[in-house]
């Protein structure tokens, strides 16, 4: 992903938030890697067009290892409410409306135990 300053700079928007979303990795003698979390706020009216996946079937473990954390995305629209997008999806977001992408964790490899 571009650095914060730089995609701000570019498009119309201001990122509330990008980092680790703690504990999505599934369990395992390897742990599955941790998702991320991004909250971008947009300044003007524009469409947004998501594709990603995992959002319905969590990433799976291997050899007993535990699935990761399925994604999730949302649109927080200016009344608060909280908009579940699904995996694909095209919305028109309004100024101020906050879109949240939540990206699965890895699943993890081996028994935990």
């Amino acid at each position: 992903m571009t650095d914060p300053e730089i995609f701000e700079q570019r498009y119309p928007v201001i990122l509330h938030g990008f980092g680790i979303r703690g504990n999505s990795g599934g369990a395992g003698f390897h742990r599955g890697g941790d998702g991320i979390v991004r909250e971008i706020e947009f300044r003007r009216p524009v469409v947004v067009s998501i594709l990603s996946e995992r959002r319905v079937h969590a990433p799976r473990g291997l050899k007993g290892g535990k699935d990761g954390a399925r994604g999730a995305n949302f649109l927080i629209r200016k009344d608060k409410r909280r908009v579940y997008l699904g995996g694909k999806n095209t919305v028109v977001v309004d100024a101020g409306e906050i879109l949240q992408i939540f990206t699965p964790g890895g699943g993890g490899f081996g028994s935990p135990f």
